[in-house]
């Protein structure tokens, strides 16, 4: 598999599709951010773009390369709920784990 979803990911962003009368989350991978590479989330209504993982998350068919391996977790805190990617592949993540190189 491609990315793996922890169960924690998968029932919120179940939750939010609901909230977004959207079908998927997209996960895409695209130049920029602190390090290079950032993570881009968006909602779809079809899975067109890339690979379904779980029934709930697409990834992008151009960010497969970039993802493999990952997984991804929802992160409950003190100072925020959030996504986060661990990637195994990074090389380098900026201090918000929102940009990565490799």
């Amino acid at each position: 598999m491609i990315v793996t979803l922890s169960e924690k990911a998968k029932e919120y962003m179940m939750n939010q599709l609901v909230l977004a009368d959207k079908n998927y989350v997209l996960l895409e991978v695209k130049g920029g951010g602190c390090s290079g590479f950032k993570y881009d989330w968006t909602y779809v209504d079809d899975d067109s773009k890339g690979t379904v993982i779980d029934n709930t998350l697409v990834i992008d068919a151009m960010a497969e390369m970039f993802l493999f391996g990952c997984t991804v977790d929802y992160i409950t805190e003190l100072g925020g709920n959030y996504l986060v990617v661990k990637n195994p592949q990074a090389t380098a993540q900026c201090g918000c784990g929102e940009s990565f190189a490799i």
